[in-house]
Formats: structure tokens, sequence, C-alpha cells
């Protein structure tokens, strides 16, 4: 009686049951001889080795307002990927190799193939770094969400050996700015682009095709978060610091690597900025300053270097570009665009 009574409550108890066994296929494909069993466990079990003098990194974020568009499109497998790719990448800011990663699911109505298809892209995300999901919570909530609406939330766990931890204090006034390319929005500024675009009212809009766009404007809005840990792994030990451009873009998150005796001078036009954000600017006749300071304008990371390793950590990274340099700062701004 009190499954009954929940149920019509709007929380189906045993629809959850079944659909959490389909969640740990999920995950079982996922895991590495380093995750143990947790059966009977309301926690997940993952044995570090590997290390000599470990430091653990973690991160933690959501998709934000993206989700709306995914919600929209009916697609959710992109949004999944993107989970856990933004959160690995902000752990390889500083040099961690992602080991496991878990999940947070909010729904009001529960959609099984909704949740199926964006398991798989939590799935596809974790594959892709060698990431285990080792566990996560789904919640149906009818009372604080309605209709199809959902969010998600991914906590990450990487390590990275004591002596390679990537810090500011080994970054120098002269060392050399360099930008790997994104490959789109990633997860960032899209309740400008909601706005601007007006989804909210007219979501057709999102089926329409600009000039510039080799999409429709959803299909662009929902290319996938690049990951940079693959790209990025080999060449940590050339570097001296690694920014991921997301909220706030370069004048934003630059900084938060800096000493804060030292600036980012950065060349404008060194990159190519990529048409949907030109599409942006000219649909909502928004400001070059605005633009930069909410979306990652075409960059996705930023790498700092010492001049003597520019030319191997760009032979190993074949699109990435010189786009400027570190300056001492002075009383000025952390970051400063020259054209």
């Amino acid at each position: 009686m009190a499954s009954e009574a929940y149920r019509e409550s709007g929380v189906d108890l045993d629809r959850m049951d079944g659909l959490k066994e389909r969640i740990k296929g999920f995950a079982a494909s996922t895991h590495g001889p380093e995750v143990l069993d947790s059966a009977g466990s309301f926690a997940g079990l993952f044995q570090l080795s590997g290390f000599r003098e470990p430091v653990l990194v973690a991160s933690t974020d959501g998709v934000g307002t993206k989700m709306k568009i995914a919600a929209q499109l009916g697609h959710f497998e992109s949004v999944g990927q993107d989970l856990v790719t933004l959160n690995v990448n902000d752990i390889l800011t500083r040099g961690a190799k992602p080991l496991f990663f878990l999940d947070y699911v909010a729904f009001s109505d529960l959609d099984t193939q909704r949740l199926d298809n964006l398991m798989r892209g939590i799935a596809w995300g974790c594959r892709e770094v060698g990431c285990a999901l080792i566990g996560g919570e789904t919640a149906q909530m009818p009372q604080v969400y309605s209709g199809n609406e959902m969010d998600i939330a991914g906590f990450v766990v990487g390590a990275v050996e004591r002596d390679q931890l990537l810090e500011s204090k080994n970054i120098k006034a002269d060392d050399t700015l360099i930008g790997v390319p994104s490959s789109g929005l990633h997860t960032n500024g899209f309740s400008l682009v909601r706005q601007v675009f007006n989804t909210d009212k007219d979501p057709n809009v999102l089926y329409r095709r600009f000039d510039g766009l080799n999409h429709k404007l959803g299909e662009e809005l929902l290319i996938t978060h690049r990951s940079y840990y693959p790209l990025m792994e080999p060449v940590l030990r050339l570097i001296n610091g690694l920014a991921h451009i997301t909220g706030g873009g370069l004048p934003g998150k630059l900084p938060a690597i800096l000493p804060g005796h030292l600036a980012g001078e950065i060349n404008r036009g060194s990159w190519p900025v990529l048409p949907i954000f030109k599409v942006i600017q000219a649909e909502g006749k928004i400001s070059d300053d605005e633009m930069y300071r909410v979306f990652n304008m075409g960059l996705g990371m930023v790498a700092v270097c010492a001049e003597a390793n520019v030319a191997k950590v760009l032979e190993c990274l074949p699109d990435a570009m010189v786009i400027g340099r570190i300056i001492p700062r002075g009383d000025g701004e952390p970051v400063v665009f020259r054209r």
C-alpha cells in the first residue's frame, strides 16, 4: 500500500528499480579491475594504484541550460557525454588523470528512453577518457520539476603525482600561450543563446539554417564539448599551466591559473572564431567585450609553456596555435587583448 500511495504522489518505485538495473549495465561497460564489487552498498569502490605520491583532484558541475535545448530536440546522448567531459577537462587543468565518475539525474516524469540515451552518453564520455562510472543517484521529484523537465550534475575524481601537479607558481613572464580550439559553444552561454534566439517561445528556430553554419541551429548548439584529456595528456610534462575556457571566457578563466603579478597578453585574430559565435553576435547585437566574457570564442583550452617547449607542444597538438604570451601585470588587467 505504501508503494501504491507513493505512485499516486507521482513516484513509481517499481519502475525506478527496473531503471536502476539498466543503469548498472551502462556503468559496467566503463569498469576496469580498479572498480571493486560494491554489491549491497550505497557507495562505489575504487582501488587507487600506480601512483608514488598521489594528489587527488576533484570537480563537480552540470551542463546548465544546454539541457533545455537537448530536451526541446529530444537528444540526450550529447549532454550526457558533455557532463563527463566538462568535469574531466576541469581536473585536467591540474594535470590529473580521471579515475572515477558519479552522476546525479533528477526529473519529474520517468521516461525510460530519455534516461537510456542520457546514460549512454555518460558511458561514452567515461570510456573516451578511461574513467569508471561507479555510482550516482536518480531522483524522481514531480513537485520540483514539471512536464519533461530534468537536470543533471556530475562529479569526477582524478589523481596526479605531487611533483607533476600543474600550479600557478610554475608560470613565468615570457611564457607562451597556446590555444587549443573548441568544438563549439561547449556548455556555456546557453542562457544568452536561448534569449537571443527566443527558443523557449519559438523552438522551431532550432531547425532553421543560418548562413555560415554547416548544421541547423539546434544541431550546432548540441555539438559535444571537446574532450581534451586524450589530446593533452601526452604534453602535460611540457606545459606550466592549463586553463579550461568555460563560463567567463578568456578574461574570466585565464587569470585563475596565473600568479597575481602576471597577465596574459592575447592576440585577437590569431585563431579562427567559429561561425556559430558570429551568428550569435549578429542576431543578438552583442558587443565584442560581452562575447569574449560569455563564450569561449573558439578556444576550449589555453596552455602556458616555456618558449623552449613550444615547437614540441605544437607538434603534439596539430590544430593548436600560439595566441599570445605571459607579461608582467603591473596595475593593468589580468588579460590584455591586442589586435
